[in-house]
């Protein structure tokens, strides 16, 4: 199913990925809900080089579980509304790679669905979320590191302050979705 005709849903069966979305529950940084519709979209050019780092992943026994994906203009809005902290979230007047489908939020699981250990968690905003962060387990570090290394090999661009977040290289060439250009009904009424 197609959000609209640039985005591409990536769902279980078709990318062999969990989904656990968490702008469309209560678990996020907000704790409401922002999304009334947890499904996740991708730029074409997006869907294939997850796919690409799906394969990688997949030879070291593997997978991805993916927080997030295209998220609408209005959603970056009221992240921002929320928190506005741009250390971890895209001013809105700058439009975010995520509003473009140009950005996706992962880590990596087992082949058990384990997700392995990185040293915060999801939307953590502290400097231990970091790329190079010291105050992490040897563990921890070296996730990260594979995270980095499948993401970047597949063709990924990364957020130096976000261990899970990973764009394309020069989002920006993309535009901007908001929830009503896309169709999605995505988007709870702001309130976050």
């Amino acid at each position: 199913m197609s959000l609209n005709e640039s985005l591409t849903e990536i769902t279980p069966a078709e990318f062999d990925v969990e989904l656990d979305l968490r702008y469309a529950t209560a678990n996020n940084f907000t704790g409401a809900p922002v999304y009334q519709r947890g499904a996740c979209f991708l730029l074409q050019e997006s869907a294939e080089k997850l796919k690409h780092a799906i394969d990688l992943a997949g030879d070291l026994e593997l997978r991805f579980k993916i927080f997030d994906g295209f998220r609408p203009t209005e959603a970056v809005q009221a992240l921002w509304d929320h928190t506005p902290n741009a250390d971890f979230l895209s001013h809105p007047s700058n439009g975010s790679p995520h509003s473009r489908g140009a950005a996706i939020d992962l880590t990596l699981i087992d082949r058990n669905g384990q997700e392995l250990e990185m040293g915060t968690d999801f939307d953590a905003m502290t400097p231990t979320s970091f790329h190079g962060a010291r105050d992490i387990s040897a563990e921890a570090q070296r996730n990260r590191a594979i995270l980095l290394g499948l993401m970047t090999a597949a063709g990924w661009d990364f957020y130096q302050n976000e261990w899970w977040h990973y764009q394309l290289f020069k989002p920006r060439r993309y535009p901007t979705l908001s929830d009503k250009a896309a169709g999605s009904r995505m988007m709870e009424k702001p309130g976050v």
